[in-house]
């Protein structure tokens, strides 16, 4: 082997990396994803991320000898609903993170099982955009994609590991966001699908990320180049990858992720008992990462920039954005930004939660509204911090 085919199954794009046993990067790809709204649905083509896959790994086995790349793994977007059906195909649309359309499904669970028991076994909020409340969601609206069900899947990635070993497999860190697993023994909790008369035998088997989960088929190998027989690695969850890549290990130290939405994130021995913090299993077998997240932060500073940019400024809206921020001061003449453009999870999920400004006077300037928006991000950043509770004694920023 003398390089490694890396992939991060995103919400916006599929890219890929191909890299050397060193840790080169030798070439990179990217390929946008459609995401498709409809009202407040937020859903994905499972296909089109196995497609976009191929067709960059196409061009890496163009790049390089495919009897030289030794391994696949990746990363991928994850607390979604993957449905595959008896044909070995979606049955319909991936359900997305971000769409919590199961909201009824939620309180019906929360009250079957008890909210105090389901926060005890997973040590997470329980919510109509988890994995489970989907599942009922499908079932109870959508009779027939039910009955033609076969397994569902938690991670965009484990689709696409799907299509090329034909093994149906989860990862502990996706594995956390699904509502069904006791995030300490880091198994699936099957009494709880029974309830609902759900078969539990359509979850995924769970694995650890850095195990096996099976090897290129003689069919993906006609797809994406790969010989057949190379091996295809579990992988990570997104948060649980970029945990990993950000560097913390140890108590103390903090990661904040600044995309389209955001988080905080440290690493400790045991989940955290509090209901604002989300906790996922960490890829290292002893470690959990607790986080809090947020829907809003890069897109306020793509809001505001947008908003003080003229028409003829639409490409240039961030550089004066920029000018406009290099003229401002802390504090932003006293105002105040509530950054809840798109609802909001932390400190209380509210979907309906609106953003506003308090405090605009006549002396108010471009340059304290656009000041005052990005304060707002980092305020709310800061109350991440306060609710984790632990003194920071480093914090790493990655993301978009």
């Amino acid at each position: 082997m003398k390089y490694i085919a890396t992939f991060d199954i995103g919400t916006t794009a599929v890219k890929g990396v191909l890299i050397s046993e060193s840790g080169n990067v030798i070439l990179s790809k990217s390929e946008t994803i459609e995401t498709i709204f409809i009202g407040d649905f937020v859903e994905q083509r499972p296909n089109d991320w196995f497609e976009a896959f191929c067709r960059i790994s196409k061009i890496f086995t163009t790049e390089k000898p495919a009897i030289e790349i030794g391994a696949i793994i990746m990363s991928g977007q994850m607390q979604d609903l993957i449905l595959v059906g008896n044909d070995g195909f979606p049955t319909t649309n991936a359900i997305l993170y971000s769409d919590a359309r199961a909201l009824d499904q939620a309180k019906k669970i929360s009250q079957a099982i008890g909210e105090e028991k389901i926060f005890a076994t997973t040590m997470n909020r329980f919510d109509g955009s988890i994995p489970f409340a989907k599942l009922l969601w499908v079932k109870e609206n959508l009779p027939h994609i039910y009955d033609a069900l076969h397994k569902i899947l938690i991670s965009s990635k484990d689709y696409v590991i799907y299509r090329l070993t034909g093994n149906f497999v989860a990862d502990v860190v996706a594995g956390s966001t699904a509502g069904l697993m006791d995030i300490r023994e880091k198994k699936w909790i099957g009494s709880w699908c029974k309830i609902f008369n759900i078969d539990p035998a359509l979850l995924p088997d769970l694995y650890y990320s850095e195990e096996c989960a099976g090897s290129i088929t003689e069919t993906a190998s006609t797809y994406c180049g790969y010989l057949t027989g190379t091996p295809v690695y579990v992988g990570s969850g997104d948060a649980g990858a970029t945990t990993l890549a950000s560097g913390i290990f140890e108590n103390g130290e903090f990661n904040i992720n600044l995309g389209t939405s955001g988080w905080v994130a440290c690493v400790s021995d045991s989940p955290m008992p509090k209901e604002s913090v989300f906790n996922l299993a960490a890829i290292p077998r002893d470690l959990y990462i607790n986080v809090v997240p947020f829907y809003n932060a890069g897109n306020v500073h793509q809001w505001i920039c947008s908003v003080m940019a003229n028409d003829g400024m639409k490409d240039e809206m961030y550089a004066y954005g920029n000018k406009l921020l290099a003229g401002s001061e802390p504090g932003s003449g006293s105002v105040m930004f509530l950054p809840y453009l798109v609802g909001e999870r932390f400190p209380v999920i509210d979907t309906e939660i609106k953003g506003a400004y308090v405090g605009i006077t006549p002396e108010t300037t471009k340059q304290d509204l656009i000041r005052a928006a990005l304060e707002g991000v980092a305020f709310s950043i800061r109350q991440g911090l306060n609710v984790i509770g632990k003194t920071p004694k480093t914090i790493s920023l990655i993301g978009g």
